[in-house]
């Protein structure tokens, strides 16, 4: 496929970008090259290749959520400088 320059001047366009004469024409060449190697890997056989989406396989890491302490509230209570009714009593912070 040959890069044409309304093809660079739309891109510079989408990109956001102003590009000078010379960085037009470097940008054509690289987008050739870029195209050409495309062009490359559509000619490999991929008969038979199951479509990936990750270079290795993914499976969830996470482990369950299981509770290994229970409401030990004497326990949580023991260092409590104060308390009442199996709560923490802290001073009133407003009257």
């Amino acid at each position: 496929m040959q890069i044409t320059d309304e093809t660079i001047e739309y891109v510079g366009i989408l990109a956001k970008l102003e590009l000078s004469g010379e960085e037009k024409e470097q940008a054509k060449k690289d987008m050739s090259n870029m195209l050409s190697y495309v062009g490359k890997l559509n000619e490999l056989d991929t008969e038979g290749v199951e479509p990936m989406s990750h270079a290795f396989s993914v499976h969830n890491v996470f482990r369950e959520d299981v509770v290994t302490n229970g409401d030990d509230r004497e326990q949580m209570l023991a260092n409590a400088p104060e308390k009442k009714d199996g709560a923490y009593r802290v001073p009133r912070t407003f009257d």
